[in-house]
């Protein structure tokens, strides 16, 4: 198949785009053309799918890069079998798209991965005034209903299924597990994967790396919001805690094998009451403990598996006191980090699903084109579609 995979918002090294499904799709011999904002990122495509850069939506001013992604979709969209929307802002772009992939002959199968609840969302968004929210959330629930009525719908987590009226298969957040068990955690380093946020309590994850030094250094891997970019660079030349900014993936989880515990320090926010935080998953993986506050779906892993510890939410004492635990503690953190691990490789590990992901696009393919058939066969002399023509999905 062709596919064209868009995104406006992510990395384009994200770990769920780029790592597991485009890799599984190229690996099932599919042709895939990426557009990210690859120039915002500061990165190159990779050398094996055909990158399209675009501008990135951050902040208030959204529309250059919806101008872009629309004038792409209508460009591009005729040429592919399936395109894969990974942002709810693509949404904007597509009714206009939708008629021209009708006046073009091809309307490609068009799937939205859905990786957030984008309404609870809204209330983290600090450059979005307070007023707006809660009318926007209602417009953001008017539109998946929308989106659920003309395109397929894949879920990054099962709890999402309740903003939907019809049932739409789940893709979770899992990892690519190493087969073979990973060197035992050390003693002298605690390690944070992922984007940087006061939702995502980095300003707690400063302080507990301030109470943890200078005997257990912590390592912080990811992007950060503009406003966490100061004092996290401060941090860091006071030696406070390592701050290797964003790093692709492979190199960033290279990072993670050896430490003493990998640090989940989100705050109680309404779009992670529904969410696995994919760190989580990532230090289970690689064999390290995890410390994380009781978002539910993070506190249910720890403590169905025993592969760590659960903390309060905005309390960095405590969540020093955890990894301290864990230092002095050297069976219960090598228990821990081998039941995370073997938990990861037995049921949160991304090559069992991949090629699950993949059959959902071909199978969606296959029936709309034998959905188009008839169509085709009654517009056409002696049953023959007209030529240059190629099937589009149901509605």
């Amino acid at each position: 198949m062709r596919i064209l995979v868009v995104t406006i918002v992510h990395h384009p090294e994200d770990a769920r785009i780029l790592h597991r499904e485009i890799a599984a799709l190229r690996e099932h011999g599919h042709r895939i053309v990426y557009a990210a904002p690859f120039a915002a990122r500061e990165t190159s495509p990779r050398p094996y799918v055909e990158g399209v850069d675009l501008p990135r939506a951050a902040g208030r001013d959204r529309r250059a890069a919806l101008r872009a992604a629309r004038t792409l979709l209508a460009e591009r969209g005729p040429q592919a079998d399936v395109v894969l929307l990974h942002d709810p802002e693509l949404l904007l772009a597509l009714p206009g798209t939708l008629r021209r992939w009708r006046r073009a002959g091809h309307v490609p199968v068009t799937v939205w991965d859905v990786h957030e609840d984008t309404a609870a969302a809204l209330v983290m968004k600090r450059w979005l005034p307070r007023p707006l929210r809660p009318p926007l959330r209602m417009v953001v629930r008017a539109a998946e209903r929308v989106a659920e009525r003309h395109l397929r719908l894949l879920l990054a987590e099962d709890a999402y299924q309740r903003r939907f009226r019809r049932t739409h298969p789940v893709v979770g957040n899992l990892a690519t597990v190493p087969p073979e068990p990973p060197e035992a955690p050390g003693d002298d380093r605690a390690v944070y994967l992922g984007h940087l946020s006061q939702a995502r309590g980095a300003l707690e994850l400063i302080e507990t790396a301030r109470l943890l030094a200078p005997d257990i250094r912590v390592e912080v891997i990811g992007a950060a919001d503009p406003d966490m970019r100061g004092p996290l660079t401060e941090a860091d030349r006071e030696g406070i805690l390592r701050w290797h900014g964003y790093l692709p993936n492979d190199r960033a989880l290279a990072l993670l094998s050896g430490s003493l515990a990998g640090l989940s320090l989100l705050r109680d926010q309404p779009n992670y009451r529904h969410s696995r935080p994919t760190k989580a998953v990532e230090y289970m993986a690689h064999g390290v403990p995890v410390v994380t506050t009781p978002t539910p779906l993070a506190a249910e892993l720890v403590e169905r598996y025993g592969c760590g510890l659960v903390v309060p939410y905005e309390d960095p004492v405590t969540a020093a006191r955890a990894v301290r635990h864990l230092r002095a503690d050297r069976q219960m953190r090598r228990r821990a980090a081998a039941r995370g691990w073997e938990a990861a490789l037995a049921d949160l590990n991304w090559a069992d699903r991949a090629t699950e992901f993949v059959m959902y696009l071909e199978s969606w393919v296959k029936e709309a084109t034998a959905d188009a058939a008839p169509a085709n066969r009654s517009t056409s002399p002696a049953g023959t579609a007209p030529a240059g023509t190629r099937p589009g999905p149901r509605s």
